[in-house]
């Protein structure tokens, strides 16, 4: 079984972590993957470890690290490079993959020019 982990970075304001809640549930909706897992790198619950562990507890076989990140920053470098590390040194048996931030994906160019024209 293949699951979706969405990783944010996390937000001490409840509607901010929302937006990722929102993003899952359409995510679900879809139906192309029975488990897909929000967690966050600081700030809120689950965090990136604990919810890699839901994905692997709820039977993934593969958990699909996906960063709801614009960049490749240091958090996708190096924080989220760890936590992947750490979760298949705790569950060998589990391929856990990290996807390529968000950024530079042609839809997003898309989306700033929907957001741009709705102001204008």
């Amino acid at each position: 079984m293949t699951a979706v982990l969405l990783i944010a970075h996390g937000s001490r304001r409840a509607e901010a972590n929302a937006d990722l809640e929102w993003v899952a549930a359409e995510l679900r909706a879809r139906g192309a993957f029975p488990t897909v897992q929000v967690s966050y790198l600081e700030l809120a619950e689950p965090g990136i470890e604990a919810g890699g562990a839901l994905c692997a507890e709820a039977g993934a076989t593969e958990v699909l690290m996906v960063p709801y990140f614009l960049s490749p920053g240091i958090h996708v470098a190096e924080d989220l490079t760890a936590a992947r590390d750490a979760l298949a040194a705790r569950f060998p048996a589990v391929r856990f993959a990290l996807a390529e931030p968000l950024g530079r994906h042609p839809l997003l160019v898309d989306v700033v020019e929907q957001r741009a024209r709705a102001i204008a």
